[in-house]
């Protein structure tokens, strides 16, 4: 098995001001391409930090990924950090510098001269060059351990990493296959999947599992590592087929993709077409339809009723009724979605109506509380009742997609 650590450089970090979005990228694609990253290492701009950050990278991965501290002014150290390390001297490499002067001109900018740093090299690693930026990469080998330092700039480093040194990765893993599968899910909190699962031992001897929390659902990532690829797919086909036995209403996909991507497809397929009505999410679901192109195939309209006038008047709620049940309830949610879809002339109307917080609650409605309408055009509007917690934000996000996943079980013809 390859063992990797990424090691991200900067003061910036570690004090939050720039958040090390480098380091979740490359998890990503290492991810993607069957590698997984064993460690991830935050230091700031200090000599003795980074040494020590190296060494111990050294000491347990085959693979260390590092990135940041290669610019040209002073508390740009990395350079110097890694001369010491490797016991190597800095040389002025002409390339580089060409590359760095050509760099400016094309830009039509002077150069200053801080940048001519940048082309001062370790003498006894290879460069990776960099055709996005001035400061090269650099790939040091000792002891089969491969070095890898690269620009904190993310979109320098990506370049380096697509280009280089995936592929490089690549060719070091041929002995070792990884397969990934992620199990989309919705509509079930972690603890209560992990018991509808069942026996997770039976599962995790073709596959290891793991749960991945967010206010969109529960993901389920299985991984599994052999050094036959036949063997390996057969492992994963035996653990999804596995866990799919009692679970299988809550999987909206087997890949890692967003519930209204999957919800626009059906969609389109079937010629289908929505429009929302809204009140507690505020526009949110029809951004996340607009987020997706092509969504004028399926997306109506969407209309923010968020005041008790903008529902009588938009979509003909009776004034009655926000009267006697309020403007939270189940009754309203019905007749915003048959109101919606009634005035777009869609084939099904989606309304929310609820108490995003942190105030506005009461014993009987509490923060969190979101009622969601559906109405198509053969039967009667429908509803569903969720509490959730007392964070705004969050609830906008887990108000919208307990709506879209409404609108999946319609589709799909999933009772609760």
């Amino acid at each position: 098995m390859l063992r990797l650590e990424i090691i991200s450089i900067g003061d910036e970090l570690l004090i939050g001001h720039t958040v090390n979005t480098n380091a979740a990228w490359m998890g990503e694609q290492l991810f993607q391409s069957g590698i997984q990253a064993s460690w991830v290492s935050v230091v700031g701009d200090d000599a003795a930090a980074i040494q020590a950050a190296l060494s111990m990278a050294e000491s347990r991965a085959d693979v260390i990924l590092v990135t940041g501290g290669l610019g040209p002014t002073h508390d740009d150290i990395t350079r110097t950090v890694v001369c010491d390390y490797f016991s190597t001297a800095l040389e002025l490499n002409d390339d580089v510098l060409t590359h760095i002067k050509n760099l400016f001109s094309r830009r039509g900018i002077p150069m200053a001269r801080v940048n001519e740093n940048q082309a001062m090299v370790p003498q006894s690693a290879r460069l990776i060059t960099n055709h996005h930026g001035t400061a090269p990469g650099y790939v040091f080998l000792r002891q089969e351990k491969h070095f890898y330092f690269m620009p904190g700039v993310p979109f320098e480093m990506k370049a380096m990493m697509t280009d280089v040194i995936l592929p490089e990765l690549a060719a070091l893993k041929q002995d070792q296959v990884i397969h990934h599968q992620i199990l989309s899910t919705i509509g079930i909190a972690e603890s209560a999947l992990f018991e509808k699962i069942g026996d997770i031992q039976a599962v995790e001897a073709f596959a290891k599992v793991a749960f991945l929390p967010a206010p969109s659902g529960i993901r389920i990532r299985l991984t599994v590592m052999d050094h036959d690829q036949a063997r390996a797919q057969e492992r994963l086909h035996q653990a999804v087929r596995l866990i799919r036995r009692n679970i299988e209403s809550y999987i909206y996909a087997e890949k890692d993709v967003t519930l209204e991507r999957v919800l626009a497809d059906r969609l389109v397929q079937t010629g289908v077409t929505i429009a929302v009505a809204e009140s507690c999410t505020g526009g949110l679901i029809a951004h996340k339809f607009t987020n997706i192109p092509g969504s004028s195939r399926f997306f109506e309209r969407g209309v923010v009723s968020y005041s008790n006038a903008a529902k009588t008047e938009l979509l003909g709620v009776p004034r009655e009724l926000i009267a006697t049940h309020g403007a939270v309830s189940a009754d309203v949610a019905r007749a915003m979605a048959e109101g919606i879809r009634r005035i777009s002339g869609t084939d099904y109307g989606l309304a929310t109506t609820g108490i995003a917080g942190p105030d506005g609650g009461s014993a009987e409605k509490p923060v969190g509380l979101i009622y969601i309408g559906l109405a198509d055009a053969e039967n009667s509007a429908v509803h569903e009742r969720h509490t959730f917690a007392n964070d705004r934000l969050v609830n906008k996000e887990r108000f919208a997609y307990a709506a879209l996943n409404l609108l999946r079980k319609k589709i799909q013809g999933i009772a609760d």
